[in-house]
């Protein structure tokens, strides 16, 4: 039986080499800022759910589909090289981000490109045209909200007032839509039928949203050398994750850690909210959300497809442990 973590070692060996006949060679400063975070490597989650989801509805699907799970790929970097601007990062995948690279203009347009190579590389799937109108229908939608989700991050950062079903709805669209088109893509160019095409979608956006909480927890609790983060930087720059709220509702105020904070400073503040039960509340919302995404493949036969799907859900809510 294929482990998950041998399963996602081939899968992201499979896309590196499809991205190396794409865009190892490609010429000129904008083209090679597009590529740059690409090329750079990553676990390429986005896409082994693509071709799990597939192979789910139909063994063998995915054969066809490799420019589609590409295409997530894409779509992913594309939002990136945007992030990364717009949080003036200056490191990503152990890399310095593209527009430290070349400028905020070529980086701008490198993700441009590679926001409309996703839906190039959709068209390009072997698969039923209709379904490829489907499918680049989503990925359409899912862009747009992706955008809606970091403007409300974005504002969220400036506000003191955020709730919980706030979050949740910034968090579904920023991370989780994109896991959400992923399976359904997957799904939809293999011949899901509607119920099975919605069920994928609920599946990759609880997945989402439990992997986003789940980044929050990393951001606070992990070591830097293992999660590749700084500790506490969402603490420290005011984001409103639910680690924020529900301190702020128990009547901990975090507004006098946004300040650089020794590891001492951290360590204490890790206790206290352990102390207070907000760590564990914030765990049991991603396990809550992990158990959703399970729930909802249900209508799909068993197969190992499936159960590597369900591997994954459980997966987001354990690394960094």
């Amino acid at each position: 039986m294929t482990t998950l973590n041998d399963y996602l070692e081939k899968n992201a060996d499979r896309i590196d080499r499809v991205i190396h006949r794409y865009f190892g060679a490609v010429h000129g400063d904008l083209f090679r800022a597009s590529a740059h975070l690409l090329l750079a490597g990553g676990k390429r989650l986005r896409p082994a759910v693509v071709i799990l989801a597939a192979d789910a509805v139909k063994k063998g699907a995915s054969d066809d589909l490799l420019p589609a799970a590409l295409a997530l790929e894409l779509t992913h970097n594309f939002t990136l090289i945007h992030d990364d601007i717009m949080d003036g990062d200056v490191t990503r995948r152990g890399v310095p981000t593209v527009h430290t690279v070349w400028d905020e203009p070529t980086a701008i347009l490198a993700g441009d490109v590679l926001y409309a190579k996703a839906f190039e590389f959709i068209c390009l799937a072997d698969a039923k045209e209709i379904a490829k109108v489907r499918a680049t229908r989503m990925l359409a939608r899912t862009c747009a909200e992706i955008c809606e989700g970091q403007s409300l991050d974005m504002a969220f950062e400036k506000r003191d007032d955020v709730s919980e079903t706030e979050y949740l709805d910034m968090v579904g669209k920023k991370t989780g839509v994109l896991y959400g088109a992923s399976a359904a893509i997957g799904g939809i160019l293999a011949g899901a039928n509607p119920i099975q095409a919605d069920a994928l979608y609920q599946f990759g956006v609880n997945s989402g949203v439990a992997f986003q909480i789940q980044d929050d927890l990393i951001d606070l609790v992990a070591d830097t050398a293992k999660s590749g983060k700084d500790r506490a930087s969402d603490i420290r720059e005011g984001k409103q994750t639910l680690i924020a709220i529900k301190a702020r509702e128990r009547g901990i105020d975090l507004a006098s850690y946004r300040r650089e904070l020794t590891g001492a400073e951290i360590d204490g503040l890790i206790a206290r909210l352990e102390d207070a039960g907000i760590l564990d509340e914030v765990r049991a919302a991603a396990v809550e959300r992990a158990a959703a995404a399970k729930g909802a493949l249900g209508v799909l036969p068993d197969s190992e497809e499936k159960r590597l799907l369900a591997e994954i859900a459980d997966y987001f809510i354990t690394r960094g442990n």
